[in-house]
């Protein structure tokens, strides 16, 4: 139901983290992380990909605003009673442009935002052809976010997507040094062994997220493997997307041959499935019920 923001999710999500490794699938609306939070998830990842993909149709390359995801976050932090992380392209600009970005997303509910050390435009993560800002750029715009923070528990995430323009090595570095600029996790980008994986483990100090994505540069690894590997967060970007895009496709094929939906009920939620699923009766109730 429509509720106030978490008091305080950065914490929230700080201590699903010290618990075990959080699994937080990616969603990109109000109802998709209602469905997240109705299948028992404890956090959320609201996806820049997915959000610019099915806000605005166009692909993942910088084209969302800031105002687009602090909107969209809101919507979704006053859907669910879950910490959320969210990514937040390279800040959105330069270091100002990453201190308002901090400010606008942490006032939407966040638990913390993830920025990026690409070149703008920038390109999905396990795309070839990236092209990196310096190292001081980007420890310049960790120290921005982190300066801009509210509360000390806002996760300023770097995120870096060095290993597969400069090799794991500089990836690690990289790291390295946007923690001591102050991030308080970090996450590397296109890792494509489960040996990358645990040697940027055993380099890097802080909390890990690790990117499950599919048909990318990272072959297919279980949550289990990745909490054996020491690895706090793992995401789900765009699974749910995709599942959701082809069953879409399939529909609209089938309505445009025959013009009738009929061959395709057993594949949609009933009317009552959908109300359950949105709390329809409690807010009738409520409703109801409200005294002056």
């Amino acid at each position: 139901m429509i509720r106030p923001t978490l008091s305080d999710p950065g914490q929230a999500l700080r201590d699903l983290m010290a618990q075990d490794t959080v699994v937080l699938p990616g969603v990109y609306d109000a109802i998709t992380s209602v469905a997240a939070y109705k299948s028992g998830f404890s956090g959320l990842y609201l996806s820049g990909a997915a959000l610019t993909n099915s806000q605005l149709g166009v692909p993942d390359i910088g084209l969302a605003t800031l105002t687009e995801f602090a909107s969209q976050a809101s919507r979704i932090c006053q859907a669910v009673p879950l910490p959320v992380l969210s990514d937040a392209d390279t800040g959105f600009g330069e270091n100002w442009n990453v201190a308002r970005s901090v400010m606008e997303l942490e006032r939407s509910g966040l638990a913390g935002i993830h920025i990026e050390d690409q070149v703008m435009p920038k390109k999905c993560g396990h795309l070839d052809g990236k092209e990196l800002i310096s190292p001081l750029e980007m420890a310049q715009k960790v120290a921005s976010a982190v300066q801009a923070k509210r509360s000390s528990s806002f996760i300023v995430m770097a995120r870096t997507d060095a290993k597969g323009v400069e090799g794991l090595s500089s990836a690690i570095d990289r790291a390295k040094r946007y923690v001591d600029a102050g991030a308080d996790a970090v996450f590397p980008e296109g890792l494509a062994t489960e040996g990358e994986f645990e040697a940027f483990r055993g380099a890097v100090q802080v909390p890990l997220l690790a990117n499950m994505t599919e048909f990318g540069k990272t072959p297919l690894i279980s949550v289990d493997t990745f909490r054996q590997l020491g690895y706090e967060m793992v995401i789900f970007p765009v699974s749910a997307m995709r599942i959701a895009l082809k069953a879409v496709l399939a529909f609209y094929a089938e309505l445009h041959s025959t013009g009738t939906q009929r061959a395709m009920l057993d594949r949609m939620s009933t009317r009552q499935e959908l109300y359950s699923l949105v709390d329809y009766a409690d807010y009738v109730s409520s409703d109801t019920n409200l005294t002056p």
